[in-house]
């Protein structure tokens, strides 16, 4: 009978919590989103069986060795680690040490729970590798910037204003965080409300990149609202796009853009790179990566590693990151409020970003006799290439023969540029604070 005991304690539902029963719910629901729904199913779906991995009790996938030892605490094992930093043996104890220690002392009781025999999940070693280090965010913006053609952009270099206007989303946000903490509703740090703003950028690898370094404890909920929200663009813009444009604003048709030469897409993501790194260096990494990726997309000399960036190396960094973000929705992490006031000020920026576009269109049609439809400002928000098909659908909804795609690519590919600059701003100098 003990060993029928023993047997049904070792079962993992035996030890699963009511958070974790959530979690899991949330995660099918991710995965139904990106299977059926089609919501972004490149990382909703790994995000979302990351997030089942994550929460399957005892299995400590998502675990570090040392987590894993406090989880199973066993009484030994907690008397070595609290005798190494002059701590009470309990659990509880030694997790609210744990902030204050000094990395020496950290190493210190890893090495301890190591060499009682746990070791790093699977998951938790992906996110050490592909996101704290912020390698996997960038490897998908070098992959980004090979599948991007500037050449809208350098047809009509106005549109660049409505992609930094769109940008107007993401400091909004941050503000609004920050009056949510003043308020007392929500409790929201400088670093964590820049991490919610960028949410508005509708970039992915920005979001995940910028949070990673300033509020990792925030990775989950921040890595699945910036990508529902991208995916859910066709249901967010449009009633904003047509609230703030009259029918006949619709209707403009735009004159159709010149021929960029092979010179000026090269030269382009060089002189880019140049002019903004060397104003803010914090910039570099995501701008670099993303240039270096157009680069090898217009030279025409390394056809190959442009294809394999293109694909096989996006799609391999895509998996593991989607997995590591995955990691980041255990219940204790997941299942706070702040995740509420993040899904609420996500909205709010996507919606604030697209209502800058859309209005800076308008306003410089005050000042040009080549009028800009102003459906194309929404496209400033960097959902790639999904905003700009937004905006040629609803050109064509007010006239048959209005196709605003490439001219919404233009916005587009400029909101890109502007995320990965308003990220670079926001570290430079929230970690100077």
């Amino acid at each position: 009978m003990d060993r029928i005991g023993t047997l049904l304690q070792g079962l993992g539902f035996m030890s699963l919590t009511g958070g974790q029963a959530v979690m899991l719910l949330i995660s099918l629901l991710l995965l139904w989103l990106a299977i059926v729904k089609k919501f972004e199913p490149l990382l909703l779906m790994p995000i979302g069986f990351g997030g089942l991995l994550a929460n399957i009790p005892d299995a400590g996938l998502a675990f570090s060795a040392l987590d894993m030892a406090l989880y199973k605490a066993q009484p030994d094992v907690i008397a070595a680690i609290a005798a190494n930093i002059g701590s009470l043996p309990d659990v509880a104890a030694i997790k609210l040490q744990m902030p204050d220690l000094t990395l020496p002392a950290l190493h210190s009781i890893e090495e301890i729970a190591a060499g009682y025999g746990y070791t790093d999940g699977i998951q938790y070693i992906f996110y050490k590798v592909a996101i704290a280090s912020g390698v996997a965010p960038l490897m998908i913006f070098m992959g980004v910037g090979a599948m991007t053609d500037f050449g809208p952009l350098l047809a009509n270099p106005r549109t660049l204003m409505l992609g930094a206007a769109a940008q107007f989303g993401i400091f909004t946000t941050v503000l609004g965080a920050l009056a949510l903490n003043y308020l007392g509703v929500m409790n929201f740090s400088l670093a964590q409300a820049a991490s919610i703003g960028i949410i508005g950028g509708a970039d992915g690898p920005t979001a995940i990149y910028l949070t990673s370094i300033l509020a990792p404890e925030l990775l989950g909920a921040i890595a699945v609202a910036a990508y529902s929200y991208m995916a859910l663009v066709p249901l967010i813009q449009p009633p904003i796009m047509r609230l703030l444009t009259t029918e006949e604003e619709r209707k403009i048709v735009m004159t159709q853009l010149r021929p960029v030469n092979k010179r000026e897409k090269i030269l382009f993501p060089i002189i880019l790179l140049l002019l903004v790194a060397l104003i803010l260096p914090d910039a570099a990494p995501l701008l670099g990566m993303f240039c270096f990726g157009n680069l090898m997309r217009e030279c025409g000399v390394v056809d190959r590693l442009s294809d394999t960036v293109q694909n096989a190396l996006i799609n391999i960094v895509t998996i593991i990151l989607g997995l590591s973000v995955g990691a980041k929705l255990m219940a204790d992490k997941f299942l706070q409020p702040q995740t509420l006031g993040i899904l609420l000020l996500g909205v709010i920026a996507f919606g604030v970003g697209t209502a800058s576009g859309v209005l800076m269109a308008k306003l410089m049609n005050r000042f040009s006799k080549n009028k800009i439809n102003p459906l194309i400002g929404s496209a400033g928000v960097s959902a790639v290439p999904m905003a700009a098909r937004v905006s040629n659908k609803l050109g064509l909804e007010a006239n048959h023969q209005n196709f605003l795609l490439m001219h919404a690519m233009g916005p587009n590919v400029a909101g890109v540029i502007g995320s990965a600059i308003a990220a670079g701003v926001m570290i430079k100098y929230i970690l100077a604070l």
